[in-house]
Order: structure tokens, then C-alpha cells, then sequence
């Protein structure tokens, strides 16, 4: 079973809360204690050092009257409760900063041996078994003329110095606790602002990859995970309508392709088995042809779309004259035209007029729409192609004054396969293919292509080209 990243983090962060806090308690009190020790320590030898070389201390330690000497240390004393002594060459307590020990009384101090502390500069202990309490004590000889005189000693009660390190640990426990409550903050900021949204996000891509698209992941914050759920919205919002069109497609393809080939497989059927006599068998043999240049012209349209969907056509951009390729795609339907009197008028702006694109696929747009215009033009009228340039941009202008496009229809002439009902019965061999070819290779071309259009007036589709430098 998978573990859920929350919980293994969640649990993980009660670890660390635990093992910091437990750190911090030990570990923290440790090295308090380590520190205060060094610190006072070296203070108290300091101050003893000091004490040791004053002139007073020293000129005055065999002095029965040294009340002058306890003011002074009472003085020098940077601790509460710190306790100074003056001690004699003998190893006798002979002054200290209490009341209780004075010079006519001194107090012996059992193993007193300054050189045994060798190097070191305090101790911690009861001082020669002197006091109940354990102490921190440092000493300072003092010296005359080279001989030691006597010793400085200062004391600190050691139970100060836990009280210290406690009331530090305190504040530093304290500091630790907020900071990990700080940081739980930040843990139900992630569950709600982080968490939620992925785990939305994740069962959104879940859906999508079991076939629902029409569902909507429903995050709308305005961070990174919002931009990423609208972005997978959108997707599958593009890929359901894809595979509508898709589907809509594969219809489109079956009726188009079933129309024809029912009527060839029952004109076929009906001569084989003698239904239509043999003196009648070249007039269905021409439908036979004419629904056999359906299926060409289908197949052949449905090949174009799919090279230019997949860009397997690559662009052969070159300069050419399109006056040039307008006059001879217009001679291309002299003879449709002549038979219906339909006058195709050119004004083409100057003798040549250099484009920059591919010429063949431009030949194919201007074919398209010209044949379109033929299609739906009555007789006796007239198709206008105009060539015009402005801001280095060639503008081609195909209009005719036909049945025109409803404004229902004016935003789907572009898709493939759409054919308006009044054109179906007119138009049987239409596909509803040219349209939409016409529209691939301007946008290959980056160029744009617009219609304008009027019920029982006309039709006008204008596009453009780059013009040749």
C-alpha cells in the first residue's frame, strides 16, 4: 500500500518536533552549562588577579587591621553572593568579604596545596571540604619581592549558575516551541494551499486519462497550480472537442463516400443482372463516372487536408507575378463561365504584381474560391478578382453576386465537411472540403483570409499575401 506523502511528512515532523525539543533540553543544557562555567571562571580570575596585585592587598596581608581590604574586595566582587578570600602563605583563611572570618580569628584549611591545581585556573567542589555546597573557586597569589604572600580566592555557588542556565534554557525552549508551531503554520498552509490543490489536480488527470474530459478540476487560485489546472481544463476542453470533431469527421467521411458508392454498386448490380438493358447501360455508365469524380475529388481533398495537418507539404516560398496566376486560373474556367454567361472582370493593380509564397498552393486557394463563386453565381452575372497592395500587403478580393451565406453559416463555411442544406441539393458533387483547404494553406502561410456576405446579394472573400521586397 502506497504511503501518502502527507503522512509520511506528518509523521516526520512529529519526529523532528520530539528529537529537537529532547536536542535542545540536553544537548542545550550541556553546553549552557559549559559556557557559563567558562565564562564566570574566567571573570572570577580576572577579578582575582587584580585583587592580588593591588598595592593595599599586598602591602597590608600580615596587617592586623584590614577592614580597608574587606571593603575594597566587597567592591570588586562582579557576582551576587560571590564570596572573596584572602588566604595567608599557612594555608589560614585570614579575610573574607562575610563577617564570619576575620584576621585575629583565621580559619586552616585542611590539604590546602595551591600546586596541585597546576594549570588550571578553577575548580568546582567544596574547597577543602570548607563548604556544604559544591562551588566554582579560582586563586591569585599574591606576590612581594618575588615571594608569595599569600592567595585570592573567589567563590560562586555553583546552584546560581544551574538557576542561570535553567532560566536560558527556558528562553531558548521557548523560542524552539514557537518556531515549530510556526512551522505547523506553515504545514496547514500547505495542506490547504499546496495539498488540496494537487490532490484535485491529480484525481482531474486521473479522470482525463479514464476518457472523462467534461470534467473540470475545480481550482481556482491565481498561483502556479491554478495557471496548471486551467491549462489541463483547457486541454481536455481541446481534446473533447476534438474528438467530437473527430467523430463528426468519421461521419462526415461515411455519408459522403456512402452516397456515391450505393449509387455505383446499384447501377453495377442492376446491369449485371440485367435489370437495365444494355441499351440503356451508357446512360447509367455516366453516373457511374460522374459518382466515381465524387469519390476522386473527395479522396483527393481528404489527402491535401492530411499533408497539411501533418505539414509533410513543405512551403516552396519563392516570388512570382500573382496578376499572372489570377488571369490564368481564371482562363482555367472559360468554358464553365462561357456556357452560362458568366462574366469573370480582373482588376489587377498594375501590370505585375510580385507576392512572396508558394505559388501552387495559392494557385489552389484562388481555384477553390473561384470555382466556389462559379458554384453559387446565377447565370448572366458577373465574378469580380481584384488584386489591391497597401502597407506592403497584397490584398485578393474573389466576388460574386450570388445566393450569398446566411449569417448563421458565416462562421462555419470553414469547417471541413460543412456544406449549407441549399447547396447540398444544387451542389452533389461538392465536398465541403474546399473551404477549409483554403483556410490550411493561408494559415500555413501566416496570412489571414475574411468574408463578407449577404442573402440575395453576394458573396465577397478577401485574403492576403506577402508582397515580394
Amino acid at each position: 500500500m502506497k504511503k501518502k506523502l502527507t503522512t509520511v511528512f506528518f509523521t516526520a515532523y512529529i519526529l523532528l518536533g520530539v528529537l529537537g525539543f529532547l536536542l535542545v533540553t540536553y544537548v542545550g543544557s550541556h553546553l549552557l552549562e559549559n559556557r557559563l562555567e567558562k565564562s564566570i571562571s574566567a571573570d572570577m580570575y580576572q577579578t582575582a588577579h587584580r585583587i592580588a596585585e593591588n598595592n593595599l592587598v599586598s602591602h597590608n596581608i600580615t596587617s592586623s587591621n584590614m577592614e580597608e581590604i574587606r571593603n575594597n574586595l566587597s567592591l570588586a566582587a562582579n557576582y551576587p553572593d560571590t564570596i572573596i578570600w584572602i588566604i595567608n602563605s599557612n594555608g589560614q583563611i585570614i579575610l573574607s568579604t562575610r563577617k564570619d572570618i576575620s584576621p585575629d580569628n583565621p580559619i586552616n584549611l585542611e590539604g590546602f596545596n595551591p600546586a596541585s591545581w597546576d594549570s588550571n585556573y578553577y575548580q568546582i567542589g567544596d574547597f577543602y571540604g570548607y563548604f556544604p555546597e559544591t562551588h566554582l573557586s579560582t586563586i591569585a597569589p599574591i606576590t612581594e619581592d618575588m615571594t608569595t604572600r599569600g592567595y585570592v580566592a573567589i567563590h560562586y555557588l555553583m546552584s546560581d549558575l544551574y538557576q542561570n542556565r535553567s532560566t536560558l534554557l527556558w528562553i531558548i525552549q521557548i523560542l524552539y516551541i514557537l518556531t515549530y508551531l510556526g512551522v505547523a503554520l506553515l504545514f496547514f498552509w500547505y495542506i490547504r494551499c499546496i495539498r488540496r490543490p494537487f490532490q484535485e489536480i491529480t484525481k482531474g488527470a486521473s479522470e482525463f486519462a479514464n476518457g472523462n474530459l467534461s470534467y473540470r478540476i475545480p481550482v481556482d487560485s491565481e498561483n502556479e497550480l491554478g495557471y496548471l489546472a486551467k491549462n489541463l481544463n483547457y486541454m481536455a476542453d481541446k481534446l473533447n472537442r476534438n474528438g467530437e470533431y473527430q467523430r463528426q469527421f468519421i461521419s462526415n467521411i461515411s455519408h459522403d463516400f456512402r452516397s456515391p458508392l450505393t449509387s455505383i454498386k446499384g447501377y453495377v448490380e442492376a446491369m449485371i443482372d440485367g435489370t437495365i438493358p444494355v441499351e440503356m447501360q451508357e446512360k447509367y455508365l455516366k453516373i457511374i463516372s460522374y459518382e466515381a469524380e465524387r469519390l476522386e475529388k473527395l479522396t483527393r481533398g481528404l489527402l491535401t487536408l492530411n499533408e497539411l495537418d501533418i505539414q509533410k507539404r513543405m512551403l516552396h516560398i519563392q516570388p512570382f507575378d500573382i496578376n499572372s496566376v489570377i488571369k490564368a486560373t481564371a482562363a482555367s474556367f472559360e468554358g464553365s463561365c462561357t456556357s452560362r454567361n458568366i462574366l469573370l472582370e480582373l482588376i489587377l493593380s498594375g501590370k505585375e504584381l510580385m507576392a512572396q509564397a508558394d505559388m501552387e498552393q495559392i494557385q489552389q486557394v484562388l481555384y477553390n474560391l473561384l470555382s466556389n463563386a462559379i458554384k453559387f453565381s446565377p447565370d448572366n452575372s458577373t465574378i469580380t478578382l481584384e488584386t489591391t497592395e497597401k502597407n506592403g500587403k497584397i490584398f485578393v478580393s474573389v466576388k460574386d453576386h450570388g445566393i450569398g451565406i446566411p449569417k448563421a453559416s458565416l462562421q462555419k463555411i470553414w469547417e471541413r465537411f460543412y456544406k449549407i442544406d441549399r447547396s447540398r441539393g444544387k451542389d452533389q458533387k461538392g465536398t465541403g472540403l474546399g473551404l477549409a483547404i483554403v483556410k490550411e494553406i493561408l494559415h500555413a502561410h501566416g496570412q489571414h483570409i475574411n468574408v463578407i456576405s449577404t442573402e440575395g446579394v453576394g458573396t465577397e472573400f478577401i485574403f492576403t499575401l506577402e508582397k515580394a521586397k
